[in-house]
């Protein structure tokens, strides 16, 4: 890419091209994140409408563009001095400046998450076609992972793109062969799609999503198939840690669901940057 010339004759000014970049994208990634699943409920709705023979439902536009973002409390308009990445939730020091209600951390967290991430993409994989492939997955994990935090979904608007973009980038080996990858992409999906019907079958409960298993598959296709089992491996003993260490402290009950892409995710990001000793742990690097 004769565009990235400029940043790989200087990794500092590429380092903070991408740290900028990520806070920035990062502020569309709250959008996204509060209104997808919205947006998906709402198309269930118009679906259900459809079915049962009634007129749609008339309802104000909604998509990530419009309506313009506001308190969920006053239903005050952000202006675009309130909607600076970070700089203006410390400035309003978390609150509304119309009601005064507090604004959730979570929003400059995710910022500065996706400023560091692209930073640490870059840092690792340079100004290249390889770094901003990097800073794509760091940013579509951090959307994915909140997303199932907050609704337990993994839109299919996200995961199977995301698929198709890795088979996409390894046609090029960026990160992968491309049989691997396609390997990677069939084998993640048959197995979670396994793991669900087994413990289905056994118990009679489901134990996980079908956004699980496309996750998974998304990852397969990007790094291929030699990192599956450690990418299974990871995101099972965390998950397993971080639901126990929630049944005992927090009363979380056993029934109550946990969310299984998060943890994937971060196994994702690990695979991104230790591929090579994590494949090596199995001997299949």
């Amino acid at each position: 890419m004769q565009g990235l010339s400029v940043f790989a004759e200087s990794a500092p000014l590429a380092i903070g091209s991408a740290l900028l970049l990520g806070v920035l994208i990062g502020s569309f990634l709250n959008v996204v994140i509060a209104r997808l699943p919205r947006m998906m409920e709402l198309e269930w709705q118009d679906q259900a409408d459809e079915l049962r023979g009634d007129a749609p439902a008339e309802r104000e536009r909604f998509n990530l563009v419009t309506p313009r973002s506001r308190c969920p409390d006053c239903g005050h308009a952000i202006g675009a001095l309130e909607n600076i990445p970070i700089l203006s939730w410390v400035v309003l020091r978390g609150r509304c400046s119309s009601c005064g209600k507090a604004i959730s951390a979570r929003y400059p967290i995710v910022e500065a998450l996706s400023g560091a991430l692209c930073a640490l993409a870059v840092w690792r994989y340079g100004a290249s076609a390889a770094g901003v492939a990097a800073m794509v997955l760091s940013l579509y994990l951090i959307a994915l992972t909140f997303i199932d935090l907050d609704t337990q979904l993994l839109p299919d608007s996200m995961t199977i793109p995301l698929l198709w973009l890795g088979l996409g980038l390894n046609l090029w080996g960026v990160f992968a062969t491309l049989q691997s990858a396609v390997i990677g992409a069939i084998a993640g999906y048959l197995l979670l799609w396994s793991v669900y019907w087994l413990f289905r079958i056994a118990t009679g409960k489901e134990g996980m999503g079908y956004g699980d298993f496309k996750l998974l598959a998304a990852l397969g296709a990007w790094f291929g198939w030699q990192l599956l089992p450690a990418i299974i491996l990871l995101a099972s003993v965390v998950g397993a840690t971080v639901g126990i260490a929630l049944i005992l402290f927090r009363r979380h009950g056993r029934d109550v669901p946990i969310p299984f892409g998060p943890y994937l995710a971060g196994a994702g990001l690990l695979a991104l940057y230790l591929g090579k000793p994590l494949s090596g742990l199995f001997g299949l690097a």
